[in-house]
């Protein structure tokens, strides 16, 4: 195995304990010693591979499954922050809109609604070529 493969390897081992275990206590030093590098290496090289932070990707997995939670449960906010690994609250209401777009509250209100893809509505309203005759083809 080269050396390029050992690192990637090893990257990949800590980015899936914190997809695994993204409600722990999990911080670079922590994820470096899975990887066996030291917290600045492995933070310079997890960026440069997965094109986004360790703390990025493990808030991003977290946000995820809150996502899931809300939608799928009626567990309180505060316990869905508690369950995918948040402590505080505020922190957790702060990422989850900067990552939705929206407050966890008011995401869980939009789940009865539909959400079709802004693409989709544009293709549909538009006018098709497919389906109908039209008069100017009459016999």
């Amino acid at each position: 195995m080269s050396p390029a493969e050992d690192q990637n390897r090893r990257l990949l081992r800590a980015r899936d304990t914190m997809d695994r275990d993204y409600a722990q206590e999990l911080d670079v030093p922590k994820l470096a010693a899975i990887a066996y590098m030291s917290p600045a290496h492995f933070t310079r090289t997890f960026r440069a591979t997965f094109g986004e932070t360790p703390h990025r990707h493990l808030q991003r997995r977290r946000i995820e499954r809150a996502m899931a939670l809300l939608r799928g449960t009626d567990t309180s906010v505060t316990d869905v922050a508690r369950l995918v690994g948040f402590e505080s609250l505020g922190t957790f209401s702060r990422t989850f809109r900067a990552v939705t777009g929206s407050s966890p509250s008011d995401f869980r209100k939009g789940v009865g609604a539909v959400n079709v893809p802004v693409c989709f509505v544009k293709s549909w309203s538009k006018p098709s070529s497919f389906g109908e005759a039209s008069s100017t083809h009459s016999n």
